[in-house]
């Protein structure tokens, strides 16, 4: 019987207000078993960029990566945000290790080909190298991830966060039985994003395809979702879109096949 990892994929608005943070780590502390946090970060790359007067372009929500922001998203994914949440999980008593996708060549990417867009430097996820993350928290390692793949060239790439969490738990299924979460402010998929209290509990693909056509889901929620169908029949035991002030509760957004 394979043992249980519980993966929690946490967005850049929680990691980036203290309150919301400490209730964060908090509940992934007391989390029961192996586990593995994977982080965003953008809302903060966006505050130093406007500082240092490099300009922040997104195309439908996604970040272009030109190299003045690559060299931004690596200082804030890989070292401010990154670090933060290691010391304060190490304060904790949990021994954290943080990660971008090149160090021990966790995940390697190929760069977003150029179509319609140009995304510049964004990695596109080829693979996960589950053996060596599995070995790691086999020794009660708990690995923190950045944002952040590579290509093997030695460029480092801009990857989405929530790609990351789904590609992570399809590779260790394997190893463990994998629960993956998607945190974030709000407390699941909404059928009104003003009303807290319209929780969707569950949703299979069919229904999730029909709530997308009367725009009751849209925006950053759809790649969100399609990732964790993707998990699902990739082998993920279960996937919950909640807040990230319920992790240990059974409260949330539940994905079924």
């Amino acid at each position: 019987m394979k043992e249980r990892l519980t993966i929690i994929k946490v967005g850049g608005k929680v990691v980036e207000d203290d309150t919301s943070l400490h209730l964060l780590l908090s509940g992934f502390v007391s989390v029961p078993g192996k586990k593995l946090l994977v982080h965003g970060g953008g809302r903060s790359a966006t505050k130093l960029a406007a500082k240092l007067g490099v300009e922040s372009k997104m195309v439908d929500g996604r970040r272009i990566t030109d190299e003045s922001m690559l060299e931004i998203v690596t200082m804030v994914y890989g070292g401010l945000v990154n670090k933060n949440l290691v010391a304060k999980l190490q304060a904790m008593h949990v021994n954290a290790l943080g990660l971008t996708g090149a160090d021990m060549n966790v995940i390697s990417s190929v760069q977003r080909p150029v179509k319609d867009v140009d995304y510049g430097f964004v990695g596109d996820v080829e693979k996960v190298d589950a053996a060596i993350l599995s070995d790691l928290i086999n020794k009660n390692i708990v690995p923190v991830m950045a944002p952040l793949t590579h290509d093997g060239k030695g460029h480092i790439l801009n990857t989405n966060a929530d790609t990351i969490a789904g590609e992570t738990a399809k590779a260790l299924a394997p190893f463990f039985d994998v629960v993956l979460m998607y945190c974030f402010e709000k407390p699941g998929v909404l059928r009104d994003e003003n009303e807290d209290n319209s929780v969707i509990p569950s949703l299979d693909y069919s229904e999730f395809q029909h709530l997308v056509a009367e725009k009751i889901i849209q925006g950053g929620m759809i790649p969100k979702l399609e990732n964790a169908f993707i998990a699902i029949n990739a082998g993920v035991c279960e996937v919950i879109i909640t807040s990230h002030t319920a992790i240990n509760d059974i409260d949330g957004t539940h994905i079924r096949k």
